[in-house]
């Protein structure tokens, strides 16, 4: 599917009197930067606060989506997007720097859907508290950002990259309404950000798939493969927050119970979707968190959710079609399924990779460089079964 052609406008942002300050809060060491300088391997969470060399475009990123919440809770759609809302580019000016809002009210449905409430959006992107960088272990050249309360996930992106994203747009909220339970990342806006004369850099806000993390003690970047697949751990001890991959979890098992049969055909209805869009690359997000003991056994945090699972999401399908699910009564259950020993966080993310020319070239090059071992760019159809058949492996 081709994307829409976009519909510019060009609108005066207001601005919250945090966000004032952006022109002026760069360090003195070094202006805008969109990656790091400094190479040395820190890995984990860190606050971008004043000196950090990220504060200044932390700072626009902040009180432009403030500004571009705003737009949509001063005027919210009164039904689905149409086909123009899909193709909406609002531009709002702001003082030294100007921020693209792509196919905005289609987003601000999509998270109506989802039952988050715009204020609590806005209050969570916005001025309020510092992001957090998230040094991360993947080879990607993406900048990797987390809201003060870890809720929501912002990622650099190429263009090519957000292209595919908003022409799988509509397609990918259909899914979300058909299967409310789908494992896919829950991918909340696509934004613009130039400064000055400056290019554009795009990024993307998704719902955090590690949330709430404070329990959390293992976290894991899935693909089915082996190539280039392990991390060193952090020494015993460490605060050091790594996301391990496929040959870290060798000799692991995520014990579902019942929730089994769930999970494999989620993962078979999710996987399907993405190879009809023709992506490959994604990744299973996988994360243990250690139940208490009052917190085990059926009955002590699910609700059942039956007529509308999410706030929102209607359909004329049967539960049953739509693979529905017991959902734990906490935040963010659309990512967290109960074991009965643990708590597992699942999702599927980095969805915006098609297998085009160049992925085709990469593979027959990896088929050479790597025979007889298993390597991430594969045709979607291989990649999905593969990725299917891990969670199949590694589950009980």
């Amino acid at each position: 599917m081709a994307a829409p052609s976009p519909g510019p406008r060009e609108v005066l942002a207001p601005s919250p009197e945090a966000g004032r300050r952006v022109a002026t809060s760069s360090s003195s060491r070094g202006g805008l930067l969109w990656r790091l300088r400094d190479k040395q391997p820190r890995l984990g969470l860190f606050e971008i606060g004043p000196g950090h060399e990220l504060h200044r475009l932390t700072c626009m990123m902040q009180a432009g989506l403030w500004a571009a919440t705003q737009v949509s809770i001063d005027h919210p759609l009164l039904g689905p997007p149409t086909e123009e809302d899909f193709s909406e580019v609002m531009t709002q000016v702001q003082e030294g720097f100007e921020l693209g809002t792509l196919a905005g009210p289609a987003f601000a449905w999509l998270r109506h859907s989802l039952g988050l409430a715009e204020k609590d959006y806005q209050a969570s992107l916005g001025p309020g508290g510092p992001y957090l960088q998230f040094l991360s272990t993947s080879k990607s050249k993406a900048s990797f950002f987390l809201s003060h309360d870890q809720r929501f996930f912002l990622k650099t992106q190429r263009r090519k990259e957000v292209r595919a994203l908003l022409a799988h747009l509509p397609r990918y909220m259909q899914h979300l309404r058909r299967h409310p339970h789908s494992l896919l990342a829950r991918l909340l806006g696509v934004h613009s950000l130039r400064v000055a004369r400056g290019k554009k850099k795009y990024f993307i806000i998704m719902q955090s798939v590690f949330y709430p993390a404070s329990r959390i003690s293992e976290r894991y970047d899935i693909k089915g493969c082996e190539v280039s697949r392990w991390v060193d751990p952090a020494p015993e001890g460490s605060p050091l927050i790594l996301v391990l991959k496929d040959l870290n979890f060798q000799g692991k098992t995520i014990y579902l119970g019942p929730q089994r049969s769930w999970l494999l055909r989620q993962m078979e209805l999710d996987t399907a979707f993405l190879r009809e869009l023709n992506v490959l690359d994604y990744s299973l997000l996988v994360a243990f968190h250690c139940l208490h003991k009052d917190e085990r056994g059926p009955g002590s945090s699910l609700v059942l959710r039956t007529a509308r699972s999410v706030q929102g999401v209607q359909s004329q399908d049967e539960p049953g079609a739509q693979n529905r699910r017991l959902l734990p009564e906490v935040p963010n259950a659309l990512h967290i399924l109960d074991g009965p020993e643990q708590r597992y966080f699942l999702g599927l993310v980095d969805l915006a990779t098609v297998y085009g020319l160049r992925k085709r070239l990469e593979h027959l090059w990896k088929t050479l460089r790597y025979p007889g071992r298993t390597f991430s760019t594969v045709s979607p159809a291989r990649y999905a079964r593969r990725l299917y058949q891990w969670v199949e492996a590694h589950t009980e």
